[in-house]
């Protein structure tokens, strides 16, 4: 079972709303989501994951989107089924995969900027820079930041990979199962051919200046979720949830409430 944070409803509706549940992307963990799960715990229940291979999730020979769909069911039957689902990134083609092959398990989804489409782009230098991070000495985050920067350049971008690495362990390690994500990275930006169809409601939640969700793809998106709609956040990128995060929850709010 994928490790988890239960967020309770803070003020629980007359009619229990349905609970959420949120699928961080590659390199996330649920603790990344924890102020936005906390915002939209209003009336409902919120279950964070970490996925496989990700914080302090099982680690696993395999990062597919089956295997991925699979951990996200048995999340939600443990938990009761149906569950709205939000996922970001590789996150939400996991969720996407689910609620196309189990649609029962999903009553409304959102997919935060990504589509079922296969991409080009590779994450393999990100890893290769984690992995030669030499950890010998670190005893703050900020030394780590300084010695990534040497394979780093984006300030943010360190900041985010360095929310995952554990000071506390001894040794010091990363909360990642680098090796396998790289060997892996083929699938993770990858899309499993499907056949499957979601007719529940979707919300398509993009950065206005991301490239991941574009025009060309909106008919394999409408042909596998028929009910699908589009948002787009102007200001924000790829990390609408990180950039834009108060108009990010406003929008999920609205369209999971309505």
């Amino acid at each position: 079972m994928l490790a988890m944070i239960h967020t309770p409803a803070s003020t629980p509706a007359a009619t229990k709303a349905t609970p959420l549940l949120i699928v961080h992307g590659l390199f996330g963990s649920a603790r990344n989501w924890g102020v936005i799960a906390r915002h939209l715990a209003s009336t409902r229940d919120v279950i964070s994951v970490d996925m496989r291979n990700h914080g302090t999730s099982p680690r696993a020979p395999s990062q597919s989107y089956p295997d991925m769909a699979a951990d996200l069911a048995e999340v939600i039957a443990a938990q009761g089924a149906p569950m709205d689902v939000l996922g970001h990134s590789m996150g939400g083609k996991a969720a996407m995969l689910l609620a196309l092959t189990q649609p029962e398990l999903v009553r409304k989804l959102v997919v935060a900027d990504i589509a079922p489409v296969a991409y080009e782009h590779d994450q393999s230098r990100h890893i290769d820079a984690m992995q030669s991070l030499d950890l010998t000495g670190i005893t703050s985050r900020g030394e780590a930041d300084r010695r990534l920067s040497a394979a780093i350049d984006d300030p943010a971008l360190r900041a985010f990979f360095l929310q995952s690495l554990d000071l506390k362990a001894d040794p010091i390690a990363w909360r990642l199962n680098l090796p396998v994500l790289r060997a892996e990275m083929s699938k993770i930006v990858g899309w499993p051919k499907t056949q499957g169809q979601f007719n529940g409601p979707t919300l398509f939640l993009t950065g206005g200046t991301s490239n991941y969700v574009r025009p060309e793809y909106r008919d394999t998106i409408k042909a596998l979720f028929p009910k699908a709609r589009f948002a787009k956040l102007p200001e924000a990128g790829h990390w609408l949830h990180a950039e834009a995060p108060r108009a990010f929850e406003q929008t999920v709010e609205v369209f999971l409430s309505s």
